[in-house]
């Protein structure tokens, strides 16, 4: 079992998840590299988001190291344009938790479920998983 699969059966358990997707941050471009999925059919490891990713979001999950929280489909739809796919796997609702090792931003978790599973406890839960991740996403196993 990997770092990343073990992460996954934690917020399974801790929080509660429908699609869980980690993803590297790539600073020199500005994008997001996907590292590991719950569902690589739709959200293949490998696949990259950058235009597609609000400059608000970046803001306040890259540049500002706090998490995103959408509450609803409505949370989802301002932030996401893949928001029809997130709606088709029954999610409405989503918590990005930045991950964060030596001040750097090295990722981010991507927990979602259906609109009304997730509130500000959940995003505390969340927040205390992230740091699981920092050795797949500083090169160890993934």
């Amino acid at each position: 079992m990997t770092v990343l699969t073990e992460l996954e059966d934690r917020v399974r358990q801790e929080v509660g998840v429908r699609l869980f997707t980690v993803l590297a941050w790539v600073p020199e471009r500005r994008a997001l590299r996907r590292i590991h999925s719950s569902h690589p059919e739709q959200y293949p490891v490998g696949g990259e988001k950058t235009v597609e990713v609000a400059q608000g979001w970046l803001a306040r999950c890259i540049e500002g190291r706090e998490p995103y929280f959408g509450r609803d489909r409505a949370a989802v739809r301002e932030i996401f344009a893949d928001h029809e796919l997130i709606e088709s796997l029954g999610c409405g609702s989503i918590i990005n938790i930045p991950v964060v090792h030596e001040g750097e931003v090295l990722g981010v978790l991507n927990i979602l479920d259906a609109e009304g599973s997730y509130d500000e406890e959940s995003v505390a839960a969340a927040r205390t998983l992230a740091p699981l991740a920092v050795p797949a996403l500083r090169g160890g196993d993934a």
